[in-house]
């Protein structure tokens, strides 16, 4: 394993009971780096996000931060600094956007600094900050999805898993979210693997990116070698 790399995944399988979806899936991601995995739908970009987090049975060499995380419970591998936002945004649409936003500083013990961390996460996110009181189930599907990876980064992350943020999004809406992930990598060196069906914005944002088919990878390297590649351009920008 490379000094660099804040996560190492080694021939991982994973599936849903009998069902097996992934098959001997290698991943490395450098610290601080922004990793793309593209796949058309049914390909197992999410099944990766959740076998990485203990969600799902899987078998396989898990490494964070140079320990193997494999065995280990989800709640404990959250603890260890791994932050996923599911697809469909998963926020508790009763309670409200600070009560959520609590909610993900749960393992924290930190006490001081998660407040300063409130004033962070707004800062991003300002319009978070306007609708703090506002129960969750009535903001915008934009403002769910921010207050989604906001809940996220109140954990402090070191590694943030993000399963497809532009679903269902203005593209307005998606460009700022982008814009505000690039921010909260380069800022705060929070390393992000991304899952986006969005190929052409996910390859602007990301360093390196991997391509899954049918639960394998069949393609890796450079964000800029994969948007070069005849058979990605063709399959996934459309030109």
């Amino acid at each position: 394993m490379s000094m660099t790399a804040l996560l190492e995944v080694t021939n991982l399988n994973a599936g849903y009971g009998a069902t097996g979806v992934l098959r001997g899936v290698n991943l490395s991601l450098a610290e601080g780096s922004i990793t793309a995995l593209l796949g058309a739908n049914g390909a197992g970009k999410t099944t990766t996000l959740r076998a990485l987090c203990s969600m799902i049975k899987a078998d396989g060499e898990v490494r964070f931060a140079g320990a193997r995380i494999d065995s280990l419970a989800t709640e404990e591998i959250v603890r260890r600094g791994v932050a996923h936002v599911p697809e469909g945004r998963g926020t508790f649409v009763h309670l409200s956007t600070e009560e959520n936003l609590r909610l993900g500083a749960y393992a924290r013990r930190d006490r001081a600094d998660v407040e300063s961390d409130f004033e962070r996460v707004y800062a991003y996110f300002p319009r978070l900050k306007e609708r703090r009181n506002q129960q969750a189930g009535t903001l915008s599907g934009g403002e769910q999805q921010m207050l989604a990876i906001s809940r996220a980064l109140m954990l402090r992350p070191r590694l943030l898993l993000l399963d497809e943020p532009s679903f269902g999004l203005a593209p307005l809406v998606v460009r700022e979210i982008f814009s505000i992930m690039r921010a909260i990598n380069t800022t705060k060196r929070v390393t992000i693997l991304l899952v986006e069906q969005n190929a052409a914005m996910a390859l602007d944002l990301s360093d390196r990116a991997y391509l899954i088919e049918t639960g394998q990878i069949v393609l890796s390297g450079s964000a800029a070698e994969i948007k070069r590649d005849e058979a990605v351009r063709r399959a996934y920008l459309g030109y």
